[in-house]
């Protein structure tokens, strides 16, 4: 996206596995109150709004910002994802490395290096409410707020609340909450060039994530936006 930039529902066989124990009602007791237990669980989660990560990346994996294909088209599609989000969800580096680049100046003039088709974009993230994931910053003032309290609770309090959605970029903290099993939608623009080097993502992931295709859109620069959501 950025530019410049579990539990499972027991199956029928294990719904049954009570009938084998019946010389043993204590069993009995104990399957019926996991099945409530995982639920109950699957219906707050579907109440929750959804953590979409989007990111570029090339044909051979590399994520560094600088490799990918920067045209009106894609912009447009990345300030679409952010003005669709309730809010956006960074961790330090991306933060200040958007702030840096898009943060609008005190005069509203745009610096020399941006296109009148950027604009949309900047303005879009520039109005954005952030959360901040950082025990180093001191402070955040880019219509932004710091999360320091333990990152699964903090994100799980974000979700809760009231929405369409949350969006997030980034490499560091999109690897963490998918370890934590917080994203719900991941979304690759891939871009046809091969950078030959790296970084790529989620290398070193304890576990392997598997995902159904919901969408996918084609653009004029041969790039494809393919948004995935977890396959339960």
């Amino acid at each position: 996206m950025w530019v410049t930039r579990r539990s499972s529902v027991p199956s029928a066989s294990s719904g049954q596995a009570p009938a084998r124990h019946m010389s043993h009602p204590q069993h009995v007791e104990r399957g019926r109150s996991t099945y409530a237990q995982e639920e109950k669980i699957n219906a707050k989660r579907k109440n929750m709004r959804p953590l979409r990560y989007s990111i570029n990346i090339t044909l051979d994996g590399c994520c560094d910002h600088r490799e990918g294909i920067a045209d009106e088209e894609l912009h447009q599609h990345a300030a679409e994802n952010i003005a669709w989000a309730d809010a956006l969800l960074f961790g330090r580096v991306t933060y200040e490395m958007m702030e840096s680049a898009w943060r609008s100046s005190p005069t509203g003039a745009m610096p020399d290096w941006m296109e009148p088709w950027m604009q949309p974009f900047a303005e879009t993230i520039d109005a954005a409410k952030k959360y901040v994931v950082s025990s180093t910053l001191e402070r955040v003032d880019w219509n932004a707020e710091l999360l320091r309290e333990d990152l699964a609770q903090a994100v799980e309090r974000l979700k809760q609340q009231p929405g369409k959605g949350l969006l997030t970029g980034g490499v560091q903290l999109p690897f963490a909450l998918a370890e934590l099993g917080l994203i719900d939608e991941y979304e690759f623009v891939v871009h046809p060039r091969i950078a030959g080097h790296g970084p790529t993502l989620f290398a070193g992931l304890p576990k392997r994530i598997d995902l159904k295709l919901v969408s996918r859109l084609e653009y004029a620069s041969g790039a494809v936006a393919l948004r995935y959501e977890l396959r339960k």
